[in-house]
């Protein structure tokens, strides 16, 4: 696109309200010298409003400190009119309080610093304050003085002695005594200084000196304390006026985002080049929002041109995911592991019903189902979460589901927490399980056939997804050797076992599936590359799948290891015999099980999704599609119609 210069702020005012084009970076132009002959990078405003932006910060933290906010837990954030983020009668009047804030927090840190020192004063005079002795006094005519100290270990009288018998004329008087030094001040006739400090270094003696200190130590902490006195009113004076301004949160709040947007619309502009009467823009828009950009770009002088993206360019193209409302909740998944290329395939819709149904199985309770429901339900209709936390609370809401109904298969609610409750009230009860239709203590070795056949289903849809793929990109071919070949191999060893499909007593199906790998191993090697290649294809091929479907065997331990976990909380709370008190070990327990499982079955879950699966299909290496956008931290922003 090709604008006017006096259109430019007007033009990203509205492309931000618009939210959905993404700037691109033009180094590759700035690399060709006819361009760069032609224009310039923009010098926008962006440190100014940087500036802005940590001056805000800044006073926020120091509201946070001596003003804090009182806000309910779940509490949404408050919703603002477009118009009012855009005030720039309330930004500069936010600015102005800030400034305040700042200035009067400067103050306060000086304040402290300034009490701080004068404690340390305080502190320094402590222990000569029972000494009615300037403390300025120095050696004088005939008269050596001086302050000083040695370790409270020594015996002073001892001390005393040994120097009465070198200096005779000498004399030290104990200021005071605590549990490291003796604080003493000495004086003795200025012919016998020299020898009367000798002895006193023997001790340890060290001189101290009172710089800019006049009078007695008693006169020079009463002036200190009360100069305390007075920075003590003024600090308070000072945290009371800061507490004031606690009212002005909400248009420091708005401030910031307000500013972050004009950060945001500054580093845009920063990608452009410009001419003194024109800019040059290149970038990115969703294929469903070209109708309603072009609609905007008709209020404007402008010349643009909409392309698809070409092959070339493809590395360059941001992804953007776009799933319906049950699967949507695979973004936290997918971003977390990598996005996907922008000519690959979007895993959320092949992911989602693995994911969900994995994670309920091994998680298997009806109460922690119950759980992970309520909470969700709670926050997604309490706090109006935006994208990231709804989606993060949807996958939530969803495995919470899934875990209900996998409890209901086992009968787990809380372990086994109503049959021993039952048991304690009534020892007579003939409750000893929930109604099931399998255990996971009685039944493992169904369930860990069962987990090997849900890790068979996986691979083999990541497989046929593969499949798809590579036919669709025209690579048949490849697809047919690497992993259709597989699937005959693996279709022949189940016949083979079932003793089906043999004649004269040999396997046909296998035997044509390993004639098949023999070919496709091959057909792309030379001489003895052959051979090798062959080798390679058998033992990565029989390690890589065998070994991917025996890690499906996580949901078998994880369910197991859950279910023992509360049977074994519930079981020490039966022992007391008493409600109360298995209701209380038996909670706390299984608070903490709950813990422990909701973050190893993600993790295990996670791990399933992003190595045994998406090595099958997945492409990664995508760019997130982040565009101009309204994009706040405090406020929710009630958008005009367009």
């Amino acid at each position: 696109m090709l604008a006017l210069e006096s259109d430019r702020d007007r033009l990203f005012d509205a492309l931000q309200q618009f939210g959905c084009l993404e700037v691109a970076e033009q180094s590759d132009k700035l690399a060709d010298p006819e361009w760069n002959a032609l224009v310039h990078r923009d010098e926008s405003a962006l440190d100014s409003r940087k500036e802005q932006l940590g001056l805000v910060s800044g006073a926020l933290a120091t509201l946070d400190q001596y003003a804090p906010a009182k806000s309910g837990l779940l509490s949404p954030l408050p919703q603002v009119e477009q118009a009012a983020l855009y005030d720039d009668g309330a930004l500069k009047r936010a600015l102005n309080a800030a400034s305040q804030i700042q200035t009067c927090s400067q103050d306060l840190t000086g304040t402290c610093d300034q009490i701080q020192r004068e404690n340390g004063i305080l502190r320094t005079l402590e222990p000569w304050l029972s000494l009615d002795v300037p403390l300025n006094t120095r050696p004088a005519g005939a008269l050596y003085t001086a302050f000083g100290m040695i370790p409270a270990s020594l015996d002073l009288e001892a001390v005393r002695k040994d120097l009465s018998l070198h200096a005779d004329t000498s004399e030290l008087y104990e200021a005071s005594t605590d549990t490291e030094m003796h604080y003493l001040f000495f004086l003795c006739h200025r012919d016998q200084s020299e020898e009367a400090l000798d002895v006193l270094k023997s001790y340890g003696f060290s001189s101290t000196s009172f710089k800019g200190i006049t009078g007695t130590a008693r006169e020079t902490y009463d002036l200190h304390a009360g100069q305390i006195q007075v920075l003590e009113q003024k600090k308070q004076s000072l945290e009371e006026t800061l507490r004031s301004f606690g009212t002005h949160r909400p248009a420091l709040q708005l401030a910031f985002d307000r500013i972050t947007q004009d950060i945001q619309k500054e580093s845009c502009k920063e990608r452009l080049l410009s001419t003194d009467q024109s800019f040059f823009l290149d970038g990115w828009v969703t294929a469903p929002d070209a109708g309603k950009l072009e609609e905007l770009l008709g209020g404007f002088d402008c010349a643009y041109e909409l392309t698809d993206p070409t092959e070339e360019e493809i590395p360059d193209v941001p992804v953007k995911l776009k799933n319906n409302f049950l699967t949507r909740c695979m973004n936290v998944v997918t971003e977390m592991y990598s996005l996907p290329a922008y000519d690959g395939l979007d895993p959320n819709p092949l992911m989602a019903p693995f994911f969900i149904v994995f994670f309920g199985m091994m998680m298997a309770d009806m109460g922690y189902g119950i759980l992970m429901i309520a909470a969700a339900l709670v926050v997604l209709k309490k706090t109006r979460p935006r994208e990231g936390t709804r989606n993060f609370m949807e996958l939530v809401l969803w495995c919470g589901i899934s875990t209900f109904i996998w409890g209901a298969m086992t009968g787990g609610f809380l372990g086994d927490f109503i049959p021993q409750i039952a048991k304690i009230i009534n020892p007579n009860t003939t409750l000893t399980a929930l109604p099931h239709l399998f255990t996971p203590l009685d039944d493992t070795v169904a369930i860990l056939l069962g987990s090997l056949v849900l890790g068979v289903i996986q691979v083999v849809t990541g497989m046929a997804i593969s499949v798809v793929k590579k036919t669709m990109d025209g690579q048949f071919w490849d697809a047919f050797w690497d992993e259709i070949t597989w699937w005959v191999i693996l279709a022949g060893i189940a016949l083979a076992v079932l003793g089906v499909g043999s004649v004269a007593g040999f396997p046909v199906v296998l035997i044509v599936g390993c004639v098949m790998l023999l070919y496709g191993a091959t057909r792309n090697a030379r001489g003895f590359g052959k051979v090798t290649a062959l080798i390679g294809t058998v033992y990565n091929g029989v390690t890589g799948y065998f070994s991917d479907i025996l890690s499906y065997l996580r949901l078998m331990a994880l369910m197991l290891s859950g279910s023992v976990i509360a049977q074994v909380f519930n079981t020490l709370g039966s022992v007391f015999g008493n409600v109360v008190v298995f209701i209380i070990i038996s909670l706390i327990g299984n608070a903490l099980n709950l813990a422990l499982n909701l973050l190893g079955c993600y993790v295990h879950d996670l791990r399933l999704q992003c190595l045994e699966y998406f090595g099958r299909f997945y492409k990664e290496g995508g760019k997130p599609y982040q565009p101009l956008s309204i994009q706040t931290k405090y406020n929710d922003i009630i958008k005009e119609e367009q």
